[in-house]
């Protein structure tokens, strides 16, 4: 009864057991990250257990801490992107000392951070044009669908037309489109739990064809070495954080990293709030303040544990779309977080292609934000186009919002509708075009 009072899921329409499968089934459409972040930090210097370690136990802690402050489905996990900068930009800037890399992304969560706190990265949101607000959900949507159809192999690089359809023949796409159709078929037939049987049938399905591997051991060895990195010193006795600060290049890092937090978690957050049933009418996020402070913090603590930077996961959607509503949904993803750091060799038996229904259905689902949107007002349609294209097609959540809100200014002066520009659409406005020529 007390875990009843303190989420609120009979309130939201859930159940404490809804809640658990919820958070299943987010944990499994993330469970590729805890092979994929190492794989890519291994890059910069980092040993590969410990990057498990950091990845697992970092990811599980902040996102069981955003389960109990925003009593929200939204799950966290070490960025894609991110990772690769701090593998493969940052050590060309830091002499490759992966130590001073991690006390780059952590600068960059201390400032997300203290904006947050300044009501900045809030106000920066009150401040979007709601037409945005619906084109950021409906670009998202596409993005998902996007991203699962390629994890899902469906659909493959190709030098002619940059993408196309795979071989229908290619094991990984038989196992995508098993995913997908499982997945379809529970859902329209009300089936709960749909995403999660779709997984798992899906990697049930990969094993005759070799794309689900079957795991080599059971439990791995922890190693915390990465734990503190800011604050470790090299043979020279100086500490990473202090080379950050006294660079003005990894400064200018920072600063890039800081764009990509501050606004993927933006789109990410209204994913997940339309998957989840806690975004308004107007396309504000209900409890933003709370989900803000603790992804900004774990920012923070991703470069401190030596994860590279935490974020919110857009595949959170997949659990809020089934089911999830309250924050125990994330407490149980970070707890299986958790408890992957030892059981590493298991969880990777799920592979990318058995998310792919989940990612599908969710991409689905969010794309109705479109009716919203006023398409006979060009101040108000054109800049939701350009989001709503910049975001798949970018690859870069905060690369198509940029789009969009240069867009909306540009068309507002070009149609004399200056006055619809508020204060902070102007700053950010200007901080993109920064930001774009720091790329």
């Amino acid at each position: 009864m007390e875990m009843e009072t303190f989420f609120k899921a009979s309130e939201r329409g859930s159940s404490v057991s809804q809640e658990c499968r919820a958070g299943l089934t987010t944990f499994l459409a993330m469970a590729y990250i805890i092979a994929v972040n190492p794989a890519i930090l291994v890059h910069a210097g980092i040993p590969l257990n410990a990057a498990i370690t950091a990845t697992c136990i970092g990811s599980g802690l902040v996102t069981i801490l955003m389960g109990l402050i925003s009593n929200r489905p939204v799950a966290l996990a070490t960025g894609l992107g991110l990772d690769a900068i701090v593998a493969f930009t940052l050590p060309l800037i830091t002499n490759n000392d992966w130590h001073t890399s991690m006390a780059i992304v952590f600068i960059e969560g201390i400032v997300i951070l203290l904006l947050v706190f300044c009501g900045l990265r809030e106000a920066i949101m009150d401040a979007i044009p709601v037409s945005l607000r619906h084109a950021i959900s409906v670009g998202l949507g596409i993005f998902i669908a996007f991203i699962g159809l390629k994890n899902g192999g469906v659909i493959v690089p190709s030098p002619a037309t940059f993408v196309t359809l795979n071989k229908i023949t290619d094991p990984v796409f038989i196992v995508g489109v098993i995913s997908v159709a499982v997945t379809l078929a529970c859902y329209a037939l009300k089936v709960k739990g749909a995403l999660l049987i779709g997984i798992a049938l899906a990697v049930i399905a990969g094993i005759p064809l070799g794309v689900t591997s079957l795991p080599t051991g059971f439990i791995a060895p922890l190693d915390f070495s990465t734990f503190g990195a800011p604050f470790m010193v090299d043979e020279e006795g100086t500490m990473g954080i202090v080379k950050a600060l006294i660079n003005p290049v990894c400064l200018v890092c920072a600063f890039s990293l800081l764009m990509s937090d501050f606004f993927d978690t933006m789109g990410t957050a209204t994913a997940v709030a339309k998957a989840g049933d806690f975004l308004n009418e107007d396309g504000t996020v209900e409890n933003i303040s709370e989900i803000l402070t603790v992804d900004s913090a774990a920012a923070a603590l991703g470069g401190l544990f030596g994860a590279s930077s935490i974020t919110t996961f857009v595949e959170s959607a997949s659990g809020a779309a089934d089911g999830g509503r309250t924050g125990l949904s994330a407490i149980v993803t970070g707890v299986l977080f958790i408890l992957a750091a030892l059981f590493a060799p298991i969880i990777s038996v799920v592979s990318a292609a058995s998310t792919c229904g989940a990612l599908v259905l969710v991409g689905y689902l969010m794309i109705s934000d479109t009716v919203e949107i006023n398409w006979s007002d060009l101040s108000e349609s054109f800049p939701a186009f350009a989001t709503i294209i910049g975001i798949p097609l970018t690859f870069s959540i905060s690369d198509g919002i940029g789009f969009g809100f240069i867009s909306y200014i540009i068309v507002a002066l070009i149609t004399g509708n200056v006055k619809k520009i508020k204060p902070l659409m102007w700053v950010a406005g200007i901080m993109f075009v920064v930001y774009f020529f720091l790329l």
